[in-house]
């Protein structure tokens, strides 16, 4: 099992709600506001005057196999709109309860 978690401008919610159901991804946590930069391009997210946009995050477990195309499906996304923002970092899940 890997956990994905996944920041992205708030531009992009619905998409990447419709991702996690269209791969079976069912369950996830999801922070509604979250400030940040990228650490190579893209705009910063502060929620200020100067940087009005905001970020969200999401981070889901997910069985192995279910990996690939959820990256998949999230790079594409990303590609179409650079300048919005979208990462997603894997980390492997050790054990749960």
């Amino acid at each position: 099992m890997k956990s994905v978690f996944i920041t992205f401008d708030q531009a992009y919610y619905e998409q990447i709600i419709g991702t996690l159901d269209r791969l079976n991804c069912r369950g996830f946590s999801y922070f509604e506001q979250v400030k940040g930069r990228g650490s190579k391009t893209g705009e910063p997210h502060f929620g200020s005057h100067a940087w009005p946009s905001m970020c969200s995050a999401i981070i889901t477990m997910v069985d192995d196999n279910k990996v690939d195309p959820l990256l998949d499906a999230l790079h594409k996304l990303d590609t179409r709109t650079e300048k919005l923002g979208l990462r997603a970092f894997v980390w492997n899940i050790e054990k749960t309860i």
